[in-house]
């Protein structure tokens, strides 16, 4: 299984929806919210490529991105594959 590593914001509605599917499929995952530690915003622009908005989702080494590309890995069904 993947090490999940997910940086949010608290009551960011894209965050939870990620969150929720994650949970749904029975992840578990690291969540760094930065706004509680406004240190792990830079790190996280530089391993999400210069995006700046939350969430930002990785799967092991792979950068999945925000909610939507999480959403839209699991509508082509390869989400599950990227997670095993």
């Amino acid at each position: 299984m993947s090490k999940i590593t997910i940086y949010t914001k608290l009551l960011c509605p894209y965050c939870m929806r990620a969150k929720n599917l994650l949970k749904n499929k029975g992840q578990d995952f690291e969540e760094i919210d930065i706004g509680d530690r406004p240190d792990q915003r830079p790190i996280m622009i530089e391993k999400a490529g210069g995006r700046t908005t939350v969430p930002q989702i990785f799967i092991g080494e792979t950068h999945v991105g925000g909610c939507d590309d999480l959403f839209a890995l699991e509508r082509a069904g390869k989400l599950d594959a990227l997670l095993a």
